[in-house]
C-alpha cells in the first residue's frame, strides 16, 4: 500500500479507522522493521489501542498514549470462591468505594510521601511542581475501563483480586504537555507528520525530558495500583479475616521503552499492548462479565515480544449506549451470579457487549502467550 514497512495483524477484522490508523504508522519514515497489531485493537489517538511501535531515532508521545502507564496488577489470595457469599462480596465492594475514589474524585487528604516513586521530582522540567498532584492522586482508580474486581480460578476455585489503573491526571497532562510540543517544533522544522503522530527526536533536550518524565508517570501509575491494591486487600481481609495474599503480578501496557530487536536498538511504543517475552508473566483482562487470563509470554519477536492488553472495544462509547439492552446485559451478568455496577444505560459504554470476544483475542494470540490460569469475574468496580 506504498507504506514504508509492513504492517503483521493478529486478527482477522478491522474497522477502516483502525485500518487508516495503521496505515499511517507503517507510513511513518522513522517506523522499524514492521508494525505490530494485535488481536485487540481499535482505533485510538493517532495510534490504534493495541498497537506496537517501534522507531529509530524519535519518540512520539501519542503511541504510548495520554494514560501513560497504565496497567494492571493482580493479587492471588489464600481464599476460595466457595468461602463468600453475594453478602460478602457486597460488603468487600462497598468497603473498597469507601476508600479509594473513583472517576474523577481525588484524595481529600495527601497520601504519605512513602507511597511515591523515588524520583528526584526537580529534575523533571515539567512535574517538578506536580508533587502535590502526584499525592492527592496515588489510591485513585479513574474513569473509563479501570476496574477492581474479585475473580476466582475457573479451575481451581481460588480467588484473585485485580486492578486496572494508570496514572491518572499527571499521566494525562504530561502526554498533552509534549505532544503540544511535538506539534509546534515539527511544524518549525517543516516536518510532514500524519495525524496524531507528532514526534520528537530522542537526541533534542525534549525527546530526553519526554522520555524521563513519561518513565516516571509509569512509575507514578505502578505506585497507585499498588496503593489501591493495598486498599482492596484491606476490604477482603475485614470480611474475610484468614486471607493471606500472594506477590502483586504487575504489568504496564502505555509506555516507550529502548529495547533490543533484530539486532538493533529501537524505542518500542506500547499503546494498549503488553510486553510477552518468554517466560514473563502477563495479564489479559476481559471485560466484566467475562473471563480474564494470568498469561507466560512467549518472546515472539514478530511482535517485538508483545501481545494484546485486554479484549478490546467491539462498539465505541456512543454506539454502545445506542445499540445494546440494559436489561440483556444486567441479566447475562446476573445469571452468572456477579455483582457489578451497571444500573443505568449511560454505563453501557463499559457492558460485556461492548468488548470482543476475550476467548477469540486468545486465540488469535497462541503464538504470543500460554495461558496459566483463567479468571472469572465474582464483583467488579468500574471507575465512575
Amino acid at each position: 500500500m506504498g507504506t514504508q514497512v509492513p504492517a503483521k495483524l493478529w486478527l482477522d477484522e478491522v474497522e477502516d479507522k483502525c485500518m487508516e490508523q495503521i496505515v499511517n504508522l507503517a507510513s511513518l519514515p522513522f517506523a522499524f522493521r514492521h508494525v505490530a497489531i494485535m488481536p485487540d485493537a481499535h482505533a485510538g489517538k493517532g495510534m490504534p489501542i493495541g498497537g506496537v511501535l517501534a522507531t529509530k531515532g524519535v519518540v512520539i508521545p501519542n503511541a504510548v498514549g495520554v494514560d501513560i502507564g497504565c496497567g494492571m496488577c493482580a493479587v492471588k489470595t489464600s481464599l476460595h470462591a466457595d468461602d463468600f457469599c453475594r453478602e460478602d462480596l457486597t460488603a468487600i465492594m462497598s468497603r473498597i468505594r469507601a476508600t479509594v475514589p473513583l472517576g474523577f474524585d481525588h484524595q481529600k487528604e495527601a497520601v504519605d510521601e512513602s507511597w511515591m516513586p523515588d524520583v528526584d521530582m526537580d529534575s523533571l522540567p515539567y512535574l517538578r511542581d506536580k508533587r502535590k498532584n502526584c499525592l492527592h492522586e496515588i489510591g485513585t482508580l479513574g474513569g473509563g475501563n479501570h476496574f477492581i474486581e474479585v475473580q476466582r480460578d475457573a479451575a481451581s476455585g481460588e480467588v484473585w483480586l485485580m486492578v486496572h489503573s494508570g496514572s491518572r491526571h499527571v499521566g494525562l497532562s504530561v502526554a498533552g504537555y509534549y505532544d503540544k510540543q511535538a506539534q509546534f517544533w515539527n511544524a518549525k522544522w517543516y516536518s510532514e507528520t500524519l495525524p496524531g503522530l507528532a514526534f520528537l527526536p530522542i537526541e533534542t533536550q525534549l525527546g530526553k525530558d519526554y522520555m524521563r518524565e513519561m518513565d516516571f508517570c509509569v512509575q507514578l501509575a505502578l505506585c497507585n495500583r499498588r496503593a489501591i491494591m493495598t486498599r482492596v486487600c484491606e476490604a477482603v481481609e475485614a470480611v474475610k479475616p484468614s486471607a493471606c495474599f500472594e506477590p502483586m503480578i504487575n504489568i504496564a501496557h502505555n509506555y516507550a521503552a529502548w529495547e533490543e530487536h533484530f539486532g538493533e536498538r529501537v524505542i518500542v511504543h506500547r499503546k494498549g499492548a503488553t510486553r510477552a517475552r518468554a517466560g514473563e508473566t502477563g495479564i489479559i483482562p476481559g471485560s466484566m462479565g467475562t473471563k480474564s487470563y494470568i498469561v507466560e509470554g512467549l518472546g515472539n519477536p514478530e511482535s517485538f515480544m508483545s501481545c494484546s492488553h485486554g479484549s478490546g472495544r467491539r462498539l465505541s462509547r456512543t454506539k454502545a449506549i445506542d445499540t445494546l439492552s440494559l436489561e440483556e446485559e444486567i441479566r447475562q451478568m446476573d445469571e452468572r451470579g456477579i455483582v457489578h455496577p451497571l444500573r443505568a444505560k449511560r454505563g453501557l459504554d463499559e457492558a460485556p457487549g461492548a468488548y470482543k470476544d476475550i476467548d477469540s483475542v486468545m486465540r488469535f494470540e497462541k503464538d504470543l502467550v500460554k495461558p496459566l490460569v483463567e479468571l472469572l469475574p465474582m464483583a467488579c468496580i468500574k471507575g465512575d
